[in-house]
């Protein structure tokens, strides 16, 4: 099968791809923890979650019809995207994308006729815990000949990804001008297969494939920890040796326990 494979009719395939990350802080006391939610929220409030949404639907050749976003107090935000796979016109369209300007007030909703797409943002911390995490979950639905595993690489450098957890999955069937079914319109052995070799060696990767289901998952955590890159307002030349290496131990444990789905440095 290849994308040249003719079809008899509209291809019935849904193709969905979940893709959640999570970006850790080291931000000790009330005063740093209050600054990386302030950050969080500047720097992915519900306009820059937008523009990253049209970016992706322009990736995939899909057409905006209607956007929905909601920035939340104290925290978080929201962005809901509905596509077309073809250009409709201009009377059905939300010019939100399309037009440079930004949208007046706080809620945006993005509808298509065939797919959609949607992110979430959850900043957490918490009193007793020095470390603070950051999750976005984006989720990108589609029909036909649309696909969003070529939006990976956007959406990975789209943030700061420190685990990832990305599935895939391929729903229903579409026949050929033969009659008969294919339940899989394009080759794939894994969601790494689309993740450029710059990105994967920056990460140490695991799949969870169950190719009779068309079920593809794929879970990424960061090799490097970069001080400068998790603190708030601080350098690590502020810090002895020891505290470094503390704070880097800290860091570590967050992500293996995220990574791994399991309190596994619980006290």
């Amino acid at each position: 099968m290849n994308n040249k494979l003719k079809l008899y009719g509209f291809n019935n395939l849904t193709k969905s791809l979940s893709y959640n990350i999570y970006d850790v802080c080291y931000a000790e006391g009330e005063r740093a923890r209050r600054e990386y939610i302030e950050y969080i929220n500047e720097q992915y409030n519900s306009e820059r979650l937008t523009q990253i949404l049209c970016r992706v639907t322009e990736d995939i050749g899909a057409h905006v019809l209607n956007i929905s976003k909601q920035d939340y107090y104290p925290q978080g935000a929201s962005v809901n995207v509905l596509i077309a796979e073809q250009s409709l016109p201009e009377g059905m369209v939300d010019p939100t994308c399309n037009s440079g300007q930004p949208f007046l007030g706080q809620t945006i909703h993005a509808h298509l006729d065939k797919s959609h797409l949607s992110v979430h943002t959850y900043p957490e911390s918490h009193p007793n815990r020095a470390v603070s995490t950051f999750r976005v979950d984006i989720d990108v639905s589609t029909c036909g000949t649309v696909s969003p595993l070529k939006t990976l690489d956007y959406l990975i450098g789209s943030f700061d990804s420190d685990i990832m957890s990305i599935d895939y999955r391929v729903r229903g069937f579409t026949r050929d001008d033969e009659g008969n079914k294919h339940f899989l319109d394009h080759q794939i052995t894994s969601i790494q297969d689309f993740i450029a070799e710059e990105t994967l060696r920056r990460y140490d990767a695991v799949d969870v494939n169950v190719y009779r289901s068309n079920i593809f998952h794929t879970q990424l955590l960061i090799k490097e920890i970069d001080l400068q890159n998790y603190l708030i307002n601080s350098d690590p030349s502020e810090f002895t040796p020891r505290q470094r290496l503390e704070i880097t131990q800290a860091l570590r444990r967050e992500m293996i326990e995220i990574f791994s789905g399991m309190n596994v440095y619980a006290e």
